[in-house]
């Protein structure tokens, strides 16, 4: 099963993607934990990388490309996996298709978990990070709402999209996401 998770701040991307994990016996790639490991023992992309993560911008497309590439390359990708993090934006998610195809690991699935702007605010709050300040949260959901619509119609082109609803309880999400995928 190769799946991809989207959603807005606090919709459960993560908490969902680590549940599945564990039911589907499934690795979780995460962008985030890419970019540190790479950074952290500076290969050669993390090197490429490391500028942009330490001045706070966005990795280049085809740089972030690369790093799926490689980590999708790895020997624990054979089963499958799930992505969370990324794509980010519609011309990502057509250079993922891509890669895919390249690799001959084509996706199963784009998961949409959807909910209201309001409880977006109201869980990313709730999560008491340091960077989950009312400002900030309002600039992710804007930047969401803008590039998200985009890559949710290029995965409703692609027939792969699964939207369900997000706001019922983890363990209710988690029994809609399975009773999706295994249809």
């Amino acid at each position: 099963m190769r799946l991809v998770m989207l959603g807005g701040p606090g919709a459960g991307k993560g908490t969902q993607a680590n549940t599945l994990n564990q039911t589907l016996q499934i690795p979780v790639i995460s962008t985030g934990g890419i970019l540190r490991e790479a950074i952290a023992v500076k290969t050669p992309l993390g090197l490429e990388a490391e500028p942009y993560v330490t001045n706070g911008e966005l990795i280049p497309d085809m740089t972030m490309i690369e790093f799926m590439r490689s980590r999708l390359l790895q020997a624990d990708m054979k089963g499958g996996w799930i992505l969370e993090g990324y794509p980010r934006t519609a011309f990502q998610a057509e250079e993922l298709d891509f890669l895919l195809e390249d690799l001959g690991q084509p996706l199963d699935g784009a998961i949409y978990l959807q909910i209201s702007e309001t409880t977006m605010m109201q869980r990313s709050l709730a999560r008491s990070l340091w960077d989950d300040q009312p400002e900030i949260i309002e600039k992710r959901i804007e930047s969401f709402r803008e590039k998200t619509i985009p890559l949710l119609e290029y995965y409703e082109g692609k027939k792969t999209l699964l939207t369900l609803s997000a706001e019922a309880s983890p363990e209710q999400v988690k029994a809609l996401i399975l009773e999706m995928i295994q249809h």
